[in-house]
């Protein structure tokens, strides 16, 4: 009687074999874990490092520019350094005094909300008096309770302060890293097309770096000009509503609508709230928001589709995963980079032609995932 497993070439498996093909995946879900966990806790390092080489994907090309009138790497990437730290120096002392006043007051402004939400006559009256019963009900019950009352010496805007330190060290590393990677010049694409063996290969390499300069940068840089003047609309906006430091919200609205899906809303929620407490009134919170929401989706629907074109074909559910995965890692600056890396991650997949599967499932319905949309 014949052997039903004996492969159809009449070579047996090598047990080796055998064994191996059954740790593959094992091994891949523990290497996914571990890199995962990975991620998390080097947060603190990869953040800037991740900044840094984003920013030296979008300033590349205008070194080069510089390059080619005679100015060396060097003095281009202390002239960016230098302008992007004289950026935020401005921002930081512009901003410093009406943002620390906003911290200071955000937990008098939340205890506010809640007092008008839960008032006589307020949207949560109902709620507030079943709460209140229930209460009554569980005190009844224990009534040889003793109360203890936890009060921390920590308020909220010290803990916010707190961070200040930490979050402008990142800043820092990141822009000395930045200033490094640019005064380097080509040595990185130099030295990514010296690993290759074949000419074919090298050529690869140095298609897919360009393509990773041209379209991130363009991305983000049309992306950075819009967003300025959102935030320029936005301010004169809650300006023409009457809302206070109508400058935060501005350049609020500049940071989060660099956040797909959630930034707008965030912003729009946030101006809201402190209308609803400074205007003294649910429907000039509700104008407010709707005003925040009308400029970002005009913004969104409209100017950026124009400006930037639909050159960025990417899949939107996969876009929220990913803004969502790196706000679960990174926090806030993770919804920030998310889109720049999935970008990186789709420019690669077309220009390579190696995980073709991954570049038609992060594109979206129109999008084949090939070199045509570069």
């Amino acid at each position: 009687m014949a052997d039903t497993h004996q492969p159809a070439n009449g070579i047996s498996p090598d047990p080796a074999e055998r064994r191996w093909k059954r740790l593959e995946y094992p091994l891949a879900g523990i290497f996914g874990l571990l890199l995962l966990q990975a991620l998390v806790t080097a947060s603190d390092f990869l953040v800037p490092v991740v900044t840094a080489l984003l920013g030296y994907f979008v300033l590349n090309r205008p070194r080069r520019w510089l390059g080619q009138i005679g100015v060396p790497p060097v003095l281009s990437a202390g002239l960016f350094t230098t302008l992007l730290t004289l950026l935020i120096v401005i921002l930081l002392v512009q901003l410093s005094s009406p943002a620390a006043q906003f911290i200071e007051d955000l937990p008098s402004l939340m205890e506010e909300i809640k007092q008008k939400l839960t008032a006589s006559g307020g949207a949560l009256e109902a709620i507030n008096e079943a709460t209140d019963a229930a209460e009554e009900i569980i005190s009844d019950q224990d009534a040889d309770t003793v109360a203890v009352e936890v009060v921390s010496n920590s308020g909220f805007a010290a803990s916010i302060f707190s961070m200040a330190p930490g979050f402008l060290s990142r800043i820092v590393f990141s822009l000395i890293l930045l200033f490094f990677l640019v005064a380097s010049g080509d040595m990185f694409l130099t030295k990514t097309v010296q690993s290759f063996n074949r000419f074919s290969d090298k050529r690869r390499a140095v298609e897919v770096l360009h393509a990773i300069e041209d379209r991130l940068g363009y991305y983000l840089g049309g992306i950075s000009i819009i967003n300025a003047g959102l935030g320029v609309a936005v301010a004169i906006a809650m300006h023409l509503w009457g809302l206070p430091n109508a400058l935060i919200f501005g350049f609020m609205a500049f940071g989060l609508n660099f956040v797909p899906f959630l930034g707008g809303l965030m912003g729009a929620s946030i101006a809201a709230a402190v209308a609803f407490v400074s205007l003294d009134g649910t429907w000039a919170a509700a104008g407010v928001f709707v005003t925040y929401v009308l400029l970002t989706s005009i913004e969104g629907q409209f100017i950026t589709p124009l400006v930037i074109s639909r050159r960025m074909k990417l899949n939107t559910t996969v876009v929220f995963l990913t803004v969502a995965f790196f706000a679960w890692i990174w926090s806030v600056m993770g919804m920030v980079v998310a889109l720049p890396i999935l970008i990186v991650i789709k420019i690669v997949c077309d220009e390579t032609n190696t995980l073709p599967t991954l570049a038609r499932f992060l594109g979206d319905q129109d999008d084949v995932g090939s070199k045509e949309d570069a």
